[in-house]
């Protein structure tokens, strides 16, 4: 019996339900979604395997003009997402502004399929939804172009069986078991990030990184310490709040929602660390992950 596999990379700018969609097709909550744009700073892999086929697909993150090195990192992920895929699905949103960019320009010219997703159509008018299809023809020319909702998984059934078809025959490239390509530490620390994505405005959520330092995993208990990193003193002060009690509501939250996602009971303390400007500085990014 012949067996699919492939590499499906997920692009298109900050706020269109990319992270969303590629929940919804994976099953599990594997990239975390806040309201906020440019939540999604890593290329995370969702794998949904069946006996036949294996579909790698890659969350990554949203397209935007680099303004510093970690949105430079970023920006690196989505370009390298394209080197290994067989199929881009390409999410816009039903409401965005078009402005031409050079990822536009650039999967123009790929010889890599390409299927444009209009997502968020649950609100929008029959002469909305046209005008968008007929403005991705004529900008992409896609192979094909789908109305989805992700959030109530619209449409969603006929864009797996059309997914497959782009798929050539090859054996499954990871353990069939496998749902990604991350580990426990690492959906920990985006985890923590989420409730600091919710719990905090402005400039906090973006100068934070988290960085699980300790993981343990006692017979009736996971003890985790994690680290997040801010970039000046005043904004560690706005992240522990009076008295603690801002830092202590981000570790309630995301504790509950660690132990909902490792299936066990969890000790989790965190601490506040300044790195001044991290964002900036290619030796720290390096460590934490951030490398192309």
């Amino acid at each position: 019996m012949s067996h699919k596999a492939g590499f499906v990379s997920i692009i298109g700018k900050p706020n269109v339900g990319k992270s969303t969609l590629m929940n919804a097709l994976v099953g599990e909550k594997l990239s975390i979604i806040t309201p906020k744009a440019q939540t999604t700073r890593h290329r995370i892999l969702g794998i949904v395997n069946e006996e036949a086929y294996q579909i790698v697909f890659s969350d990554t993150p949203g397209i935007i003009k680099p303004k510093y090195e970690l949105q430079d990192s970023m920006m690196g992920f989505v370009k390298s997402s394209l080197i290994d895929a067989d199929l881009i699905l390409f999410v816009t949103d039903v409401n965005e502004q078009h402005d031409e960019n050079d990822v536009i320009e650039k999967i123009k010219d790929s010889s890599i399929p390409i299927i444009v997703l209009i997502n968020k159509i649950d609100n929008a008018t029959s002469e909305k939804v046209d005008e968008k299809i007929n403005h991705w023809q004529q900008t992409l020319n896609p192979r094909q172009i789908f109305a989805i909702s992700a959030l109530e998984k619209y449409n969603l059934g006929g864009l797996l069986d059309t997914v497959l078809n782009y798929l050539p025959e090859h054996p499954p490239y990871y353990d069939k078991e496998d749902l990604t390509d991350r580990n426990q530490r690492f959906f920990v620390s985006e985890i923590i990030r989420e409730k600091i994505f919710n719990n905090y405005q402005k400039e906090i959520p973006y100068s934070t990184e988290v960085i699980v330092t300790s993981y343990k995993e006692e017979e009736k208990i996971t003890r985790i310490s994690a680290e997040i990193i801010v970039e000046r003193d005043s904004q560690k002060n706005i992240l522990i709040g009076k008295g603690g009690a801002s830092l202590k509501k981000v570790g309630m939250e995301a504790r509950k929602d660690i132990e909902k996602f490792i299936g066990e009971k969890v000790f989790l303390e965190t601490f506040v660390k300044v790195i001044p400007d991290w964002r900036t500085k290619k030796n720290y990014l390096k460590s934490f992950g951030y490398e192309n």
